[in-house]
Formats: C-alpha cells, structure tokens, sequence
C-alpha cells in the first residue's frame, strides 16, 4: 500500500506531514479492508484513523457515536475544513432525518454520523442499502460491553448493519480505555471477520500521577495553583461544586472558570475558547467538559472528586500533558470520599420495583398509551418530570440510565437544537412568490443572504443574528418564518434546548417489564469492582500509580519513576533495581519464617543499612505487618 496519498491528506487539510504513533498502522489495516480494533490513549488522535482513509477512497464513512454533542463538533470541523460532514439524530424531525438521507446517496457527503438508536429505524435501514460506503467507524467501541463501564444496547445493533451493506466493507471500531475482557468482548459483538487489536501502550511517561489526602481540598488546591505554572483543569462531580470551587479560586487572585452540561452551548464555546487560547488559566469542569478538546499544553489535571471508574480517571486525567512535556495528574482524597462512594451505590442502583415505578410515570407523563411509542422520540423536562411526580431526583436519573441499560429506552442528555430552514421550493418558484408577494421580498432575501445550502438541506439558522442584521425584532423574524412556513415555502423548525427520550420497545404493561434480578445484581456487582478498584488506587501508597493504572488495563511496565510512591521509594537513595532485589528477598524469607525486623535484616543477602531502609519502607506502606510478638509477615 502506498501512503503518500494519506500523508497529502494529512497534510491538506490538519498540516501534519507525518502519522502519530499507531495511526498509519490503523489506516493501512482498515485499507486492507480488515475490520480493525484500534485502542489509542485520549488525545492520540483517533477521528485521523477514519477520516484520512475516508477522504482517500470513494464514498462515504458512517461514524457511529453516541454522543450528540460530540458528533455535532466533529461535522462542523469537518465543515469548516470544507470537507462535507452530516449529522443523524434522535434530535431531528422525520423529514429532517429523510432529506439528510436523501442528500448522502444523492450528495458528495465524505461523512454521515449517526447515532446508534437510529440504525434500528425502517427509514434509516431502507437507505443505508443505496449508500456508496467506504467504511464503518464505531467511536466510543467501549460502549458494546455489557463488561465496560458505560455500555448502551443500541450499541448491540451495529452489527446487523452486516446485513444491509457489501461484506468488503470494514468496521474500525475505536477506544481509549478497554481492559482485555471488553476487548474481545468488542470484536464479538461487532461481529469481526477475524480478530484483529492494534494497540499502542497506554503509559503516559511525562504524566506523574498522585494522590494527595487532604481534608479540606480549597486550602490545598489554592496554595498548589499559587506556586504551580500553566494551564489546567480541575474536575468535580457537580455543576454547584463546580461553580463554588472556580469562585473559590478567583477569590484568591487565580484566574479561573467554570463549565458544565448545564451552561448553553455559547456560554461553554466561549469558556473553552477563553481556556483554550489561555485567557483564563483554570477551568472547573464537570466531565462534560472533554469532547473536542485540543490544547496540548495542559500542565496538570486536578481531581476534586474522585471518579467511579479507573476508565474514567484515566480519560480525564490523560488531557494532561498531550504535547509530551512533564504534567501532573493528582487526585484529591479524603475518608469522607470513600463513604460517599459506597454510599452512592445505592443511588446508584435503585430497587427495581422503583426502577418500574420510574417507567410507568414516564409513560403517563409522556402520554404513551400501552403497546406503542416504539421508535418515537419524546422532548424531556426531567426537572419538570420529577417535580409533577414527586420523584428524588438522582434515583429517578439512575432508573432511567437502568431502563436504557436494559434497552427498553434511549434518554440522552439536555442537547441545544438551533432553529433550522429548508427551502422546498425551487430557486424559479421563489423567484415568482417573491415577486407575488413583495412584503416577504426583502426577508428572503436576508435568508439567502446569510446562509447557504437551504435549498438542499435543513441549515441551522439564528433568529438573533437575523434581527440585528435587519433591524427587525426577533418576534417579527420568527413571524416571518412561521408564515412562510405554513404557505409551503420553507420548513422551519424553532430551535429547542431539550432532553430527549427515545421508547426502543412499545410500552409494556408493568408485569412484562423483565429486570432480570440476576441481571441488576451483575450490573451492581461489576460497578462495585470498579468502584473498589478506585478506591484502591487512592488508599494504595505502596504500589507505583502508573503500574496499577496499566495493570488494569492489562499492561506490564517498570514503575515510572515520577508518582508520588516511587518519588518516596527514590529518596530512599536506593536504585530500583537494589530496591526490587531487596524487595523480592524479603518476600522470599517471609514466604518461610515469620522473623522479627531484626533477624529479618541478618536473613537478608544483602548490605544492612540498605535492607533496613526497604523494611522501614514496607512497614510504613502496610505491605508487611508485625503480630503481638513482633514477628514479621507479608500482607498479601
């Protein structure tokens, strides 16, 4: 295969004249027309692997994420690169979703992205067959396994798009963090020809991980950014700690803000932008704040709360330091986050009977008689669902993430749709209502103006912009709109902000919704595994963090060198190599005897002073521990 046509790609349109580690590996296998699995750390440049090769070849890729927020990111960068991307999902009417159709069969569209509940619908099934596709991108593949930490069902209907499209073309499915169970649960599940993983090592040698347990985290993390350098960000768990903590921090003279799902979408654009450019130099987040980041030189990533998930942790905390430079990933931690922790299972996982409850008030909220509502999408006030019904808020949330989980529905977050129009008059027949109707003359002509490809398309339009560009209220713009939309001139849809939920299954009656017991327990229990896992990285003071980190995700490496445990082994002025023997000795003997510390030290090979240091070392971390009488054992 020759390169050089990806590498001018590359160099066209993103101004890199060489592959990141494991991209050209990606894109030569996904040429050779082999479903691949390629599993590159956050920041390694995964959307390269699928759009160059699609740029390359003829025909189209469809991109599969479940989030709306980042495909609408990742089509209008596309777009600005005047590179012709597409957008499909639940948040668009039916004609919408037709016309875009319509448009990529038709249309020289390079990327369609969908959301996976869509590929199950008639209208998206009777077209997929008449796409010209170059290949099959599944981002966010994680989300397959029932073993993973965010696994969706709609997922689980990706594989019987096999069925609509040739057999040569190739899936490439994508992730940043899988263990080795979800891996080959990955391959299974998208029904891959043949097994085939590229990988490149998830160690991230600039990054020193700590851990630092404090109890009052504002003192900490304000004498920390006092005396640190460069840009960071600092997640929490909650949209009020979030706005709290940034308050806290420009209250002491550091130049902070906050950002969360919460804030409209030109609130966040413009906070990222002022991070982004170093405007502000810290940025409070919840993990809303991820997608489409592309700042390089993040010096340190702060965890104010800990996550549920290692693969959580490592997502987030891997936006450090992607220009290769020393970074820091530190994780606050105190008593009272562990008790919050396992106190959130609970909410976590509500009975099943109120997750039942849950789905009988959402049907009659949303006025879905039994034995329909399969396929349609309903607008969601969750805020307003909860408070006709009475309903604790993060149960009620946690239910309906079950019910998604058991595939019964798709409730997705809050997403902002701008107002779109869609001419369905040709240019001939405008022409001669123009000159019909004089009085809607000059707005159309504004319309035309401001915006292009209406003609072909839903395009999303601004009822602000309009009215300053025109000097006309915003209610007269709208008017104007609405008016020609009910003479058939135009399709126009107002812009909404709304959660939106999507009824997978008709409506059952309570006694047929299975929540399989053994299921909710499986479910439970892999979250709890997970959940301890966390909670042992940050209790653990005697393990490298970068080993325990890779470890998880089945890795093998040398500690790093630079976490706070290995910097506490290092100032032990032994080699790791001299520590690692001692070390292994010690095991050794305590594998036989139970000495004391003393006879321990004589039982040793080695130089005493040096001996003496490593078991000081391992009866501070608690890796070995003394009984009533002194004497010595390992504590596995």
């Amino acid at each position: 295969m020759n390169i050089e046509p990806y590498i001018q790609i590359l160099t066209k349109f993103w101004g890199y004249s060489s592959f990141k580690p494991l991209q050209e590996e990606i894109i030569r296998s996904v040429a050779e027309g082999k479903d691949t699995l390629g599993l590159m750390p956050t920041g390694g440049g995964k959307s390269i692997t699928f759009q160059v090769p699609a740029l390359v070849h003829d025909g189209i890729c469809l991109v599969i994420t479940p989030l709306i927020a980042l495909m609408k990111d990742q089509v209008n960068r596309l777009n600005s690169l005047e590179i012709r991307a597409i957008a499909i999902h639940s948040g668009m009417s039916g004609e919408e979703v037709d016309t875009a159709l319509e448009n990529c069969i038709y249309g020289d569209y390079k990327f369609m992205y969908i959301s996976p509940e869509r590929i199950s619908t008639r209208i998206f099934q009777a077209k997929v067959t008449r796409l010209n596709l170059s290949m099959v991108a599944i981002d966010e593949a994680h989300c397959i396994s029932q073993w993973g930490y965010d696994f969706r069902p709609s997922y689980l209907k990706i594989a019987s798009l096999r069925e609509y499209i040739p057999d040569n073309i190739p899936f490439l499915a994508l992730t940043a963090s899988a263990t080795p169970q979800v891996i080959e649960d990955i391959m299974v599940k998208l029904a891959f020809r043949e097994k085939n993983v590229l990988r490149t090592s998830f160690d991230r040698k600039n990054i020193s991980y700590l851990v630092r347990k404090v109890e009052d985290k504002g003192s900490y993390l304000i004498k920390t950014l006092q005396k640190t350098k460069g840009s960071g960000i600092v997640y929490v768990r909650s949209r009020k700690r979030c706005k709290e903590v940034a308050e806290l921090l420009v209250a002491n003279g550091i130049s902070a803000d906050f950002y969360h799902a919460g804030l409209t979408d030109e609130l966040r654009d413009k906070k990222q932008a002022s991070w982004t450019i170093g405007e502000t130099r810290i940025i409070v987040a919840t993990n809303a704040f991820g997608m489409g980041i592309d700042k390089a030189e993040v010096r340190f990533v702060i965890h104010w709360d800990m996550p549920d998930s290692i693969e959580s942790y490592f997502q987030e905390s891997g936006r450090a330091g992607r220009d290769g430079k020393p970074s820091f990933a530190v994780l606050l931690y105190s008593p009272a986050d562990k008790k919050r922790l396992r106190d959130s299972i609970r909410k976590k996982f509500p009975e099943i009977e109120k997750i039942k409850d849950t789905y009988e008030a959402l049907c009659n909220y949303l006025q879905v008689p039994l034995g329909s509502g399969k396929d349609i999408v309903f607008d969601f006030n969750m805020y307003d669902f909860v408070s006709k019904y009475r309903l604790p808020v993060i149960e009620t949330y946690n239910s309906l993430q079950f019910l998604q989980r058991e595939g019964y529905m798709e409730f997705t977050e809050e997403i902002n749709n701008p107002s779109r129009v869609h001419f369905i008059v040709g240019r001939d027949d405008l022409y001669k209502f123009q000159v019909a109707n004089e009085s809607f003359d000059g707005f159309i002509k504004l319309l035309l103006r401001s915006y292009t490809g209406m003609f072909s398309e839903f395009v999303p339009i601004n009822e602000e912009a309009l009215s300053r560009k025109s000097a006309a209220t915003r209610d007269t713009i709208y008017q104007y709109l609405v008016k020609l939309s009910s003479l058939n001139i135009i399709r126009y849809i107002p812009g909404k902000k709304t959660a939106l939920v999507i009824f997978t299954e008709e409506r059952l009656v309570r006694k047929a919704l299975m929540i399989s017991p053994d299921n909710y327990l499986h479910v439970k229990e892999k979250y709890e595994i997970r959940l301890d896992k966390m909670i042992e990285y940050a209790d653990s003071d005697g393990h490298c963090r970068s080993v325990y980190l890779l470890d998880y995700f089945g890795e093998e490496s040398d500690r790093c060198g630079i976490c706070d445990v290995c910097r506490e082994r290092n100032e032990l002025s032994l080699s790791k190599y001299e520590f690692d023997i001692i070390l292994e000795e010690i095991k050794s003997v305590l594998s036989e005897n139970n000495p004391d510390a003393e006879e321990l030290v004589k039982l040793v090979d080695y130089p005493e002073d040096r001996v003496v240091k490593v078991i000081r070392w391992l009866l501070d971390h608690n890796k070995i521990v003394p009984d009533g009488s002194h004497k010595l054992s390992w504590k596995s």
